[in-house]
């Protein structure tokens, strides 16, 4: 699904004032979509470091780009069979597209939007990817950053290849 509505390129103050653009993702855990029921299943697995601190695998959730010309696009996946809890989830999770980079995982949240921006590399690795977990309809940013502030917004970090 194209959603630019809910993607952007902009710095992140809420976690580093002098820190460069990053790349968010809007997604609304109370969604109906699959694969935003499956995201908010995923980041509920989490796991918890330090107090209020909680580490996804790259095996659980992960994040990669992608370029066509003046477009660039975010491809969040994870493995089928984390998803497959109960008999009942087959049903709900069936539709989602098997991710054409590797047969083994699901795309469960594609946006996409037009920039030059190019996300930075350090060490091989390209910059990670901010999804900023929030509940409700897509938000502007500046409301979903009020959200974060408030303690009503959560921000996961996915690698991203």
């Amino acid at each position: 699904m194209d959603d630019s509505a809910r993607m952007w390129i902009t710095p992140v103050p809420a976690l580093d004032p002098d820190g460069g653009p990053a790349v968010l993702l809007g997604h609304d855990c109370a969604s109906r979509d699959a694969g935003e029921r499956a995201i908010s299943r995923l980041l509920d697995r989490g796991h918890e470091g330090e107090e209020g601190v909680f580490y996804l695998l790259p095996f659980d959730l992960s994040a990669r780009y992608e370029r066509t010309g003046d477009r660039l696009a975010v491809v969040v996946t994870t493995s089928r069979q984390l998803l497959v809890k109960e008999p009942a989830d087959l049903a709900d999770f069936a539709a989602l597209p098997v991710d054409g980079a590797d047969d083994d995982r699901v795309v469960l949240l594609r946006r996409e939007i037009v920039t030059d921006f190019v996300p930075a590399e350090q060490d091989g690795e390209k910059q990670p990817v901010l999804l900023i977990d929030h509940d409700g309809s897509a938000a502007s940013l500046a409301e979903l950053f009020d959200r974060f502030e408030a303690g009503e917004a959560g921000i996961a970090v996915l690698n991203a290849e």
